[in-house]
């Protein structure tokens, strides 16, 4: 099943194409919750996660609650608790919400009553778009849109969170074993793709979809930088731990080197030594690591630290999104199937892999741009009040719709975190 971006722009009297959008979306989300087992539905091992349930139902109560409560006359609720169980961290709603990383606590609702009240949103979903007014429906299709793109961003969140669930289980066991796996050779050496730099225009503009935070559009100035053409690779990973990488405190931020002593990290996440080398968790079970691959789970803090120990840096947001602004949005998706990175492609001279495969770190901070502010009411709590103390990453994974990315997304972590498709590409500054 391949799944579409939903539509981001067209005629406000469009709704069959955003019908269509919205329950190819929805399809989609359950698609990847067939190969789960019953057991797994509930699971929840880190704070950072939640459990495939949850994921379920709070994306469908975000459509009930900015949708159907106050746009479709006579909506009855599925259930008066869920509200305040799967809300997951808007303070103006007035539920409440159950703690985080209390999510894998619950028991019940069960997965076939949580199946249940997606299937009673969708039907009213129906009726709204539908029979939706004129008046409402500007407001209607475009928190249509934050809706079905919020739930592709659950749809990554899901398969991360199902990575990092299964491989704390000392079984290891596989969420899809007939993944396959890229034989790729190793892509050669590192190349290099110098930019003038000058003034810019970094973020979207005003037509079509795009996250608050990506706004405004604004000029920037920037020197003179150079990239590498592709990620950083497992190979090349492999040979900062083998120099001691995780044991030179001359690497790291301060925060980063008290990370690494509290947590014993000793290689990115999900790597596992063995008597055969390295063995690494994926989504098709436990293998073996493949040099040629990007290397990917890394913190903020670690990708900040190969950098420095290679001679380099991290680019800025602003780098990396005047780069790959001219360039098309191709590389692994989670269409794709592989569901994992793969090896970059043979070079040609410009950029590789700036899209798909893996989020990549930036050395910049996620603030408001120039101009910015939050959308009024609960929804502008979906970006803005994050923008302190986490970093931005950029390009999208292969856990990402391809239709969902583009150059001026924004995505955002704090830095010590991992479990997502996380890896660095290096800058340089003109010497």
């Amino acid at each position: 099943m391949r799944p579409k971006s939903p539509t981001a722009s067209g005629h406000a009297g469009d709704r069959q194409a955003l019908r269509a959008d919205y329950a190819r979306v929805r399809r989609f989300t359950e698609h990847l919750c067939e190969p789960l087992e019953a057991e797994d539905y509930g699971l929840q091992v880190a704070v950072e996660t939640s459990p495939p349930r949850w994921h379920l139902a709070h994306v469908s109560w975000f459509f009930e609650t900015f949708l159907l409560r106050p746009y479709l006359p006579g909506y009855q609720v599925f259930h008066a608790g869920f509200a305040h169980l799967f809300n997951s961290y808007y303070e103006q709603t007035g539920s409440g919400f159950w703690p985080r990383a209390e999510r894998g606590l619950l028991s019940r609702p069960t997965v076939a009553e949580v199946y249940d009240y997606r299937r009673h949103v969708d039907r009213a979903m129906g009726e709204l778009i539908a029979d939706c007014g004129p008046a409402d429906w500007p407001t209607v299709r475009a928190r249509l849109l934050i809706g079905t793109n919020h739930e592709q961003q659950h749809q990554e969140l899901l398969l991360t969170d199902i990575k990092r669930n299964l491989a704390h289980n000392p079984l290891r066991p596989a969420y899809r074993s007939d993944l396959p796996a890229d034989p790729c050779a190793l892509p050669g050496p590192v190349g290099i793709v110098s930019f003038d730099g000058g003034l810019v225009e970094i973020g979207a503009g005003p037509e079509g979809f795009a996250w608050d935070n990506e706004r405004p559009r604004h000029r920037v100035f920037l020197a003179p930088f150079a990239l590498a053409d592709r990620p950083v690779t497992n190979g090349e990973f492999l040979a900062f731990m083998e120099d001691g990488g995780y044991d030179n405190p001359a690497l790291w931020l301060s925060d980063g080197w008290a990370e690494v002593r509290s947590r014993g990290w000793r290689s990115p996440l999900y790597w596992e030594p063995s008597d055969a080398g390295w063995q690494v968790m994926t989504l098709g079970g436990m293998r073996a690591l493949n040099p040629a691959e990007p290397a990917c789970h890394l913190s903020y803090y670690e990708a900040e630290a190969f950098a420095t120990w290679a001679g380099a840096r991290l680019p800025t947001e602003l780098e990396w999104e005047h780069a790959a602004a001219t360039l098309p949005v191709q590389g692994g998706f989670v269409e794709d199937g592989w569901l994992h990175p793969r090896p970059a492609p043979e070079a040609t001279g410009g950029l590789r892999q700036m899209f798909g495969d893996l989020w990549e770190w930036t050395g910049s901070a996620y603030l408001p741009y120039p101009g910015y502010r939050p959308p009024p009411g609960a929804l502008g709590e979906y970006n803005g009040k994050f923008m302190c103390n986490q970093m931005v990453l950029r390009g999208g994974s292969c856990a990402t719709s391809a239709g969902h990315i583009r150059a001026t997304y924004r995505n955002f972590f704090y830095p010590l975190e991992r479990w997502q498709f996380m890896g660095l590409r290096l800058a340089r500054d003109p010497r």
